[in-house]
């Protein structure tokens, strides 16, 4: 059974690793150290006073919606996470044909701040908007994107060992990559999605240390999906990225090498490497994973919820957390997600989709 400081840490550190890189995503890293200094980027760049998520933290809540309407109902968790995502694309456009507003379920409807739009994936919005779930046996494009992975991690700190939502981490594995091949089909996007709610899960609910669960989880994956054609490069990629982060490589050199963090293996590779290294101190993992030419939001929030998940949300510096958007909102899911159909308002929230916060 997880500490509930764990589950909020995961959300919450990958949430500030989102808000921190949001802001450079698109930028190199010279570009980067010319607006922020050499250090790069190391506080928030505010916007009226406030840090703000991407579409990465967006996506993720409504990953942990989705899965916590599923236990509220029949236990469809693939469906579920499904019709969450479809609420999240109402919240980004209105132009889908296949999509009739009103008929979302999710309470995060009535937060007025999702319905931001912070530069959405063209996948994830292509694929939502064309009306059927992809899947890994029937997929709906061969996308590579980080989108995959990026919304995941509720995966991993929803189900354990025992409790209301037990199950075995192997199928919990291939729910991951299920969830993320709803929308993105190419195995570079699923295989991470696996991997890291497998990572998120054994850090969080039986404080395994980050490289150690890489490792089993690839193991894992070797074993459920033995015929992914990109499964050998990117078991590759992986074990690279924990080589480097016992290397003396420099931080941006060694993110570099991995790549930009467009793709999910890429994207993933990067966080491992910043979280393996930085395993203890969580303002050097998160500076480290968004101070790069590539998906800065992406490899932050990422590597936040690795860290978080391993460390608690006691371990994050304030500064990562006064100003960050929907904190509230983080709070109550994490809550949520620690005690399924106890919590109060769980009804109001899941079943009814009425509550307000």
């Amino acid at each position: 059974m997880r500490e509930y400081d764990k589950l909020l840490g995961c959300l919450l550190a990958g949430a500030a690793g989102d808000a921190l890189g949001y802001p450079v995503e698109f930028l190199r890293d010279t570009t980067i150290k010319k607006r922020y200094g050499p250090g790069g980027i190391r506080e928030f760049d505010l916007t009226r006073g406030a840090a703000r998520i991407s579409d990465d933290t967006q996506m993720t809540l409504f990953t942990a919606s989705g899965l916590l309407s599923a236990f509220a109902g029949d236990g469809n968790w693939v469906k579920g996470i499904w019709e969450a995502y479809l609420d999240w694309y109402a919240t980004q456009s209105d132009d889908c044909p296949d999509y009739e507003a009103g008929e979302g379920r999710s309470w995060l409807l009535n937060v007025p701040g999702i319905w931001a739009s912070r530069a959405p994936g063209t996948t994830c919005m292509g694929s939502l908007c064309g009306g059927r779930p992809g899947s890994i046996k029937k997929p709906r494009n061969n996308s590579f994107g980080c989108g995959g992975v990026m919304r995941v991690a509720p995966v991993g700190l929803f189900f354990g060992e025992t409790g209301p939502a037990a199950m075995n981490i192997d199928e919990m594995d291939r729910l991951s990559a299920d969830a993320a091949a709803l929308t993105h089909g190419g195995d570079r996007a699923w295989l991470p999605a696996a991997l890291l709610a497998h990572i998120v899960r054994r850090v969080s609910e039986d404080g395994m240390p980050v490289p150690e669960a890489a490792r089993e989880g690839l193991a894992v994956l070797e074993r459920i999906f033995p015929a992914a054609p990109s499964l050998g490069k990117f078991r590759l990629l992986i074990l690279s990225a924990l080589e480097l982060a016992g290397s003396a490589e420099d931080d941006l050199d060694a993110v570099t090498s991995l790549g930009e963090g467009w793709v999910g293996d890429e994207a993933l590779a990067i966080a491992l490497f910043c979280a393996a290294r930085y395993s203890d101190d969580i303002e050097a993992a998160l500076t480290a994973s968004v101070n790069h030419s590539g998906d800065s939001d992406s490899t932050g929030s990422i590597t936040g919820n690795i860290l978080g998940a391993s460390l608690g949300a006691g371990a994050i510096p304030e500064k990562f957390l006064t100003a960050l958007e929907l904190r509230g909102v983080i709070s109550k899911i994490a809550t949520d997600l620690a005690a399924p159909g106890e919590s109060e308002g769980f009804r109001e929230r899941y079943i009814l989709g009425t509550y307000r916060i």
